[in-house]
């Protein structure tokens, strides 16, 4: 399909989705698409006869509303990435659609979601789980694609799929990086060029041989991470620059 359809309204997506019968993948976003973005897509569309792209910033996943407000908005560049990518059709709901409750109901996990990104953000991802969710049960889709940039968010969608008979297959793609090991993300474009300079020591502290090491290389460039854990074979790390808050991880 060449043309790229935009719905706003749900229900007009259903009737959509209905019409279909072939194979949906489906790449749920919050926007400001880059091209770690454009790669989810692009294999989406590639493994997928009809690829569906969300746009949605989901406030319910935001501790500070000072973060919400300052979260980049692109839609005309994200629709033209959408369509270049290979997207079918973006999906784009209020939040009075995404919660016509007001967020009374919502999905909780108990374990993981309570360390790392969880351990200092209370709700996280309880706002995750719960849009993904919703989202996954509008689309109906075969396969949905994630990043392993967000391993932790990835691996409690897993999970969660998993737990309540979801008849999505949850595709795991690797992170994808500048030039400078930096991983590619939509809070990139708010550092400043001496922030943007400094942030690729995040990755490269990654590959120390001890979290000991680790956390040396990054004190010595002045950053104080808010965590450097290790979990499911993976070192994590999260850390604020230019107060925005980047997160990456590497496979042990």
């Amino acid at each position: 399909m060449s043309d790229l359809r935009a719905f706003s309204s749900i229900r007009e997506f259903i009737l959509w989705r209905d019409s279909l019968d072939v194979a949906v993948g489906f790449v749920p976003t919050m926007g400001a698409l880059h091209s770690g973005h454009s790669e989810l897509i692009k294999r989406s569309a590639a493994e997928n006869k009809v690829s569906v792209v969300s746009i949605f910033v989901n406030p319910t996943q935001f501790n500070s509303q000072e973060d919400l407000q300052k979260y980049p908005r692109t839609l005309e560049n994200d629709l033209d990435m959408a369509k270049t990518s290979g997207a079918s059709a973006v999906l784009l709901p209020t939040f009075d659609e995404i919660y016509p409750d007001k967020y009374r109901y919502k999905l909780s996990e108990s374990e993981f979601s309570k360390e790392l990104c969880g351990a200092e953000r209370a709700g996280h991802f309880d706002g995750v789980l719960t849009v993904v969710m919703k989202l996954l049960q509008i689309v109906q889709p075969q396969k949905a694609y994630f990043g392993e940039k967000d391993f932790q968010q990835l691996q409690l969608i897993s999970d969660m799929v998993r737990a309540f008979f979801v008849r999505t297959e949850i595709v795991a793609c690797s992170t994808v990086r500048e030039a400078d090991g930096l991983a590619m993300s939509s809070r990139n474009v708010r550092l400043s060029s001496a922030g943007r300079e400094l942030a690729p020591v995040l990755f490269r502290s990654l590959g120390a041989k001890t979290l000991a090491e680790a956390r040396s290389a990054l004190l010595s460039a002045g950053i104080e991470p808010e965590y450097l854990e290790e979990h499911y074979g993976r070192r994590f790390i999260a850390a604020f620059i230019d107060g925005v808050r980047l997160i990456d991880n590497v496979k042990l």
